[in-house]
């Protein structure tokens, strides 16, 4: 199951961008044996500045077809890692050759947008910078597949 990340922005150099390249090799190279990736992200950026509407259609243009959709919400819902790592292989396992996580822009997704998602994920009650969040997911789903593979990497 390919796994893409859709986001609002263009990540910069920096820490962030370090975090992120990392965890998407680390989970390119454990999840390859799982059936899980690669992991690409797609970036979208609204330069004509026309918000949350004009984000959501951005947004919606990098959602492959027929992919599972999961938003990265405040309103989502918060689960465990290994909780987070049988809901992909459960996705895996039915089939689903795709899964987009949708990252929002600083003002976060549209309603239409959220409606239309097969789950809502939260990293908790807080906000996040949502370049944090895209780092924070890439190594959920480093885990995730670390899990699945019975690596030591995540430790009860």
């Amino acid at each position: 199951m390919r796994v893409r990340i859709c986001a609002v922005g263009r990540m910069k150099s920096g820490p962030e961008r370090v975090l992120v390249d990392d965890y998407t090799t680390r989970f390119d190279r454990t999840g390859r044996a799982l059936g899980l990736g690669p992991l690409t992200i797609s970036e979208v950026d609204d330069r004509k500045c026309g918000g949350m509407a004009a984000e959501a259609a951005l947004l919606d243009r990098a959602i492959p077809d027929g992919a599972v959709i999961c938003a990265m919400d405040e309103r989502g819902r918060e689960m465990t890692s290994p909780d987070f790592a049988q809901m992909l292989a459960g996705w895996r396992d039915q089939g689903r050759a795709e899964i987009a996580f949708v990252i929002g822009g600083a003002t976060g997704s549209t309603p239409p947008l959220r409606v239309r998602t097969d789950a809502m994920l939260s990293f908790g009650p807080m906000v996040w910078p949502h370049m944090l969040v895209r780092a924070m997911l890439c190594e959920q789903l480093y885990r995730a597949a670390s899990i699945l593979a019975g690596s030591p990497y995540h430790r009860v």
